[in-house]
This record gives structure tokens, sequence and C-alpha cells, in this order.
């Protein structure tokens, strides 16, 4: 879902706001933005900066929704609108926030990738299973993120995570048509990806070293994380594993 004119726009103009505490949660692709924040007081402290630059600039910012750590809100000008979310999060990452000359400070991709892991498995959202489809085909397979998305919710095990995640893909067509998509969505072909990522995933769950849950695998000569068999050791497949920590930390490459 590319970020519309109006969506770039705004978070042009945002940018200049975001620090180490207040970064936007992705980049590329939302049908919303989404900003996350190391406190609850610095979830309220953000939207007061960001409303009144939007202000400023000739933007309306209706709150919909205010609470301890979350605030959701309507931005429009115009005929243009898009949603908004401020919201506290961990600053336990994979990796170190990323400049983009866009929106400023935001999450890395694989970070990116585990939240979205973690959403799938709280909520049924159709947005959430295209973005995990585009993820698990174009950024990282299932079976690593699920694996490492243990490393930052402890209460879940990977097969744990796993059996939430087999309840989603159960959608209908017309649940992907409010959705801004680049391409129609064919949903036969995403459900027999989404039962093989699934499968795939259970398969590597069970084949890892227990030592290893939560981690990633990164690949020091391809400067990219990847998912090694179920059965192969990390070291033999040329891999390191990488655990995260508050804030993130560059993968350590051994020579």
């Amino acid at each position: 879902m590319p970020l519309t004119g109006f969506q770039r726009e705004a978070l042009a103009l945002l940018a200049p706001n975001r620090a180490p505490d207040s970064y936007l949660a992705g980049g590329a692709d939302s049908d919303d933005l989404d900003f996350f924040h190391d406190s609850e007081a610095r979830v309220a402290s953000a939207f007061a900066d960001d409303a009144g630059t939007l202000r400023a600039h000739g933007f309306e910012v209706t709150v919909e929704l205010s609470q301890p750590g979350f605030v959701r809100a309507s931005v429009s000008r115009a005929d243009h609108a898009t949603k908004v979310d401020w919201a506290h999060d961990t600053a336990w990452r994979f990796m170190p926030l990323v400049v983009d000359s866009l929106g400023g400070l935001l999450l890395h991709p694989v970070d990116v990738a585990v939240n979205k892991v973690l959403a799938l498995a709280g909520r049924d959202e159709p947005r959430d299973f295209v973005d995990i489809l585009f993820i698990h085909e174009r950024v990282l397979r299932l079976g690593a993120l699920v694996w490492a998305a243990v490393g930052k919710d402890p209460g879940f095990t990977p097969l744990s995570l796993l059996e939430l995640l087999k309840r989603r893909g159960r959608y209908r067509p017309a649940d992907f048509d409010r959705l801004q998509l680049t391409e129609p969505f064919n949903l036969t072909n995403a459900k027999t990806v989404w039962l093989g990522g699934l499968a795939d995933a259970e398969a590597f769950a069970r084949g890892r070293p227990a030592e290893e849950v939560g981690c990633l695998y990164y690949s020091g000569d391809r400067r990219a994380f990847e998912m090694p068999g179920p059965d192969i050791a990390a070291a033999a497949a040329g891999l390191v594993v990488h655990f995260g920590s508050p804030g993130g930390v560059v993968p350590r490459i051994l020579p």
C-alpha cells in the first residue's frame, strides 16, 4: 500500500520532529502513519508537537482515540485525509533506527517485519496479512520472523505464536477492496503461499537449537538476514546468530 502524495507531504513536515525515542514505524508502504515512542509520556509530547506542526501548515487534526500510550487521529486538508497513530512500543529491537530522507528516523525493515508478525498474531487485519505475505516473499521468510519474534515478546514460544497465526488468512475478496493496493489481490494464490509459509515455519521451529530461540541469522557476505535450513547449523550456512537489545545493535561479523 504505497504512501499517497498527501501522506508524503505530512511526513515531510513531521520528519524534523523525529528523535531516537520518537520514530516512524515503517517507511515505504502503509494505509496510515504509525509513530512509535519509548514511553507513554513521550507519546503525549510527540503528539502535541506533531499536531502543532500540522495545524500550523493548514492541516486539521481530529483525535479519534486518546489513552495513556496511544493516540489515534485523523489528519485532513481539503479532500484528503489519513489516519495517524502515536503509540508506545518497547525500545527493544534487533537493529538501530535508520535515517530516511522522507520520514526522518524509522525502524529498520527487519524490525518492522517482526512487529508485523506480532501484530497479525494479535489482530485479524487484512492489511497485516498482505504486509506479511510481501515480507515473507521479499524481505525475510515467515519461519525466521516467527523464530525471532519471541525474542521481542518472550510470552510466546515459536510454536505458540504459530498457532495464533494459523487462525489468520480466512478472508474473503471483499476484505481487501478497501485497501489501497497497487495491483489486484489474488486471494487464492495468497492462501497457497500462506499455508506453505506456515508449514515451513513449523519445520524450522522444530529443527532449530533451543539456545538460539529469539534470534535472527545474518550473512556477513551477503549483508542480509536469512533463514537457514531447519537442521543446518548457523555457522555451516555461513551465518551468525543475532539477538536484539534495547536500541538495537549492528550484527557482529566474526573474522
